[in-house]
């Protein structure tokens, strides 16, 4: 019997719910005690799939101009004018949900969303479990994880872990 693909959101947020500034600064996360003790590289290590938008791309190029940080993970990015690939990503311009889902039907370890808003809305239904890091900042305006819809999604608390400051809450998604 084949294990099929989990799809995982997992990032860090401020208080108020937003990943980053309308600029897409993430200056307001740097820097809080506890940052380099989130478990992030035990959860890293469990994923082989990363998805993420084009502005999101657009923003690691900028964060990390010398090394892509998802070197040895297949990597797709979902955008409406770039296409094919270039050495660390494929390009995807079709349906978000529908990409996912055939992802999800393959055998592999956890698929990670990375970023979140207009990516992650069409993904509610199909993401099994969110891992969010709660920063003690509020930041009053920015991107938004959740980008306001009519999706509702039923889960269940996993986890509470503290690191430092940050506060992770790790959610599975009710079937």
């Amino acid at each position: 019997m084949s294990k099929q693909s989990k799809l995982v959101f997992y990032g860090a947020i401020s208080l108020d719910g937003y990943l980053a500034r309308e600029n897409h600064s993430l200056d307001w996360l740097f820097g809080t005690e506890g940052e380099e003790e989130t478990g992030y590289q035990e959860f890293y290590d469990s994923v082989d799939t990363i998805l993420m938008g084009r502005s999101t791309y657009d923003q690691i190029a900028i964060l990390s101009p010398e090394k892509f940080p998802y070197e040895g993970k297949a990597c797709y990015v979902f955008s409406r004018r770039m296409t094919g690939q270039d050495e660390h990503v494929t390009f995807i311009n079709e349906d978000i949900a529908g990409f996912t889902q055939s992802l999800k039907e393959q055998e592999g370890k956890r698929i990670w969303v990375v970023g979140g808003g207009e990516v992650l809305k069409p993904l509610l239904r199909l993401v099994d479990e969110f891992i969010i890091q709660i920063a003690p900042t509020i930041i009053g305006k920015g991107i938004p994880l959740f980008v306001p819809g009519d999706q509702e999604n039923k889960l269940t608390l996993v986890d509470v872990r503290r690191y430092k400051q940050f506060a992770e809450l790790h959610y599975e998604a009710k079937r």
